[in-house]
C-alpha cells in the first residue's frame, strides 16, 4: 500500500512481533502504541510506565493496610490479559512492593480477565463465596475493578474493601472515584495523540528517540473533582 508510516497497539506482543519486525526491515517507520513487542525492531514506542504504575498502586496498598512493616490485608488482584505486557508489568510493579509485607495475603492465583468489566465481576463473585475477608481489590484497569465493585454491592459486601483500578479515564474510573466507588485510580495516559505528533516529526525529517514513557498521576478523592472539572464533567 506504499504507506508512510504505521502507528500500532498490540492485543499481544508475540503474535505481532514478527510482522511489525517485517514492515519496520521494509524500511517503513513503525511507532509502537501502549503495548511493547518481543524486540526492539520498530522506529519507537510510545507508552505509559505499566510497571511504574505497579509500584506505585502497591505503595497506596501497603499505606492503605497500615504502612510500611505494619500492612495486614488480604488482597484480590484482577489480571487482565495475561499475554500482554501490560497486564504483566502492572502485576509486576504492584508484586515489587507488595511481596515485602509479610502481613500482606493475595488470595487468588492468576486468571486471565481480557480486561472485561463482566468477567471481573465473575471472579469478584466466586472470591466472595470462598473467602470471608476481602480488603482490597487490585484491578489491572477500571472497568475490572468496577465490575468487582458491582458484585459486592449485589451481596451488600461493598462497604469495608477497598477497589483500586488502573486507566484514570475521566468518565470512567474518575467519576467512579469521585462518586465513592473505586478507592484510587492510576492515570495510564493514552499514546494515540503523541503517536501522531511523533510520526509527523520523524516525516519532517526531524530526529525523534526510540522511547517515549508518558506520565501517570494517582487519583484519588483529593484530585477526582478537579480532573472531572477540567474536562467539563463536573460544574
Amino acid at each position: 500500500m506504499k504507506v508512510n508510516a504505521i502507528l500500532i497497539s498490540p492485543k499481544v506482543a508475540a503474535a505481532l512481533t514478527p510482522i511489525v519486525n517485517k514492515a519496520y526491515l521494509l524500511g517503513i517507520p513503525v511507532f509502537v502504541l501502549d503495548r511493547d513487542l518481543d524486540n526492539d525492531q520498530y522506529t519507537q514506542f510510545i507508552g505509559g510506565d505499566n510497571k511504574l504504575i505497579g509500584r506505585t498502586a502497591g505503595e497506596y496498598v501497603v499505606n492503605l493496610l497500615g504502612g510500611h512493616g505494619k500492612a495486614k490485608g488480604n488482597i484480590i488482584e484482577i489480571w487482565g490479559g495475561m499475554a500482554s505486557t501490560p497486564a504483566q508489568d502492572r502485576h509486576n510493579g504492584f508484586h515489587e512492593v507488595i511481596s515485602k509485607e509479610p502481613g500482606i495475603k493475595s488470595l487468588l492465583p492468576p486468571i486471565d480477565s481480557d480486561w472485561k468489566q463482566d468477567k471481573g465481576y465473575d471472579i469478584m463473585a466466586n472470591a466472595l463465596e470462598e473467602y470471608k475477608k476481602i480488603d482490597v481489590v487490585y484491578a489491572h484497569n477500571d472497568p475490572m475493578a468496577y465490575g468487582a465493585y458491582l458484585a459486592a454491592k449485589s451481596i451488600n459486601k461493598e462497604k469495608g474493601i477497598k477497589f483500586i483500578g488502573i486507566d484514570g479515564i475521566p468518565a470512567e474510573g474518575v467519576k467512579w472515584v469521585h462518586d465513592g466507588i473505586l478507592e484510587a485510580t492510576f492515570l495510564y495516559k493514552t499514546p494515540g495523540d503523541e503517536g501522531i505528533r511523533q510520526a509527523i516529526k520523524l516525516l519532517k525529517g526531524e530526529k525523534i528517540q526510540k522511547r517515549i514513557w508518558l506520565p501517570t498521576l494517582t487519583i484519588n478523592k483529593d484530585n477526582a473533582a478537579k480532573i472531572l472539572k477540567e474536562h467539563n464533567l463536573l460544574k
